[in-house]
């Protein structure tokens, strides 16, 4: 039984033939290999196309800026899972990217659909964002790309990834929106809020022209790197039990009915 909606039984992105490997258009061996550098290849792979200077730059800037934040929970899940089962690195590390979402690792793909909102409203952009912002607001929402636990007074990535955004020449539209966001918000929300990196990581990549749905792509690439490092120390001088271990020991039981 077909469940949704049909579409053509098409795919752009590769064949394998006895003698080749076809991806995107291009051999595999005679042409990629030893040629491209991943971060080139994840570019062609995602969009079809071979990276500008500027998009290769930025990408691993951003990979390198999102990839590593220290014993985050995706990182203990990850680290607990291999305890748990030595023998499955692939599931200890699909533990840890399953729980990158809209709270650990994944508000840049919100950041960017803010964004786009924002960019395709009619009116004064300021005036548009104060609108927008207070809206959110009122609603008691929280604003992606703004906000953090540890960096303060400003999420220094976030500092680095604009300034060199600026540097290059790349920092467009969205860009100029997300700096806008950061001068109104604090006066929407009544006190200082923080630009984390998630808003710059979507904004310089949709002024690179990626599509806003692929946004989130960067961050789960570059945290995959990150666990894989994570669990190969895990391997060899393991902490996932003693976390868990410490876990157990700061959650206190209560007995039903008890208050």
């Amino acid at each position: 039984m077909q469940i949704g909606k049909a579409g053509p039984a098409v795919t752009s992105i590769c064949e394998a033939h006895a003698d080749r490997i076809e991806v995107r258009g291009r051999d595999l061996t005679r042409d990629l290999m030893g040629r491209v550098g991943f971060t080139d290849y994840f570019h062609l792979l995602l969009t079809g196309r071979e990276p500008t200077e500027n998009q290769r730059f930025f990408l691993d800037l951003l990979l390198v800026a999102i990839a590593e934040h220290g014993l985050v929970p995706t990182v203990q899940a990850a680290r607990m899972t291999l305890a748990a089962d030595p023998g499955s690195l692939q599931g200890a590390l699909a533990a840890g990217i399953l729980g990158a979402g809209p709270v650990i690792l994944g508000t840049s793909e919100l950041c960017a659909r803010l964004l786009v909102e924002l960019r395709e409203k009619e009116g004064d952009p300021r005036t548009v964002i104060r609108e927008t912002l207070a809206e959110i607001h009122a609603s008691g929402g929280k604003l992606p790309g703004f906000g953090h636990p540890i960096h303060k007074p400003v999420d220094p990535r976030a500092e680095r990834i604009l300034a060199l955004a600026s540097e290059r020449g790349v920092a467009g539209r969205h860009v100029r929106l997300a700096l806008d966001i950061g001068a109104i918000a604090p006066e929407v929300w009544g006190k200082p809020l923080v630009m984390n990196v998630s808003m710059p990581i979507a904004a310089v990549l949709l002024d690179l022209d990626f599509a806003p749905s692929m946004v989130k792509a960067i961050p789960l690439l570059g945290r995959t790197a990150s666990l894989l490092a994570h669990l190969a120390e895990e391997r060899e001088t393991p902490i996932g039990f003693t976390m868990a271990a410490n876990a157990e020991a700061a959650v206190a039981y209560r007995r039903q009915g008890d208050r």
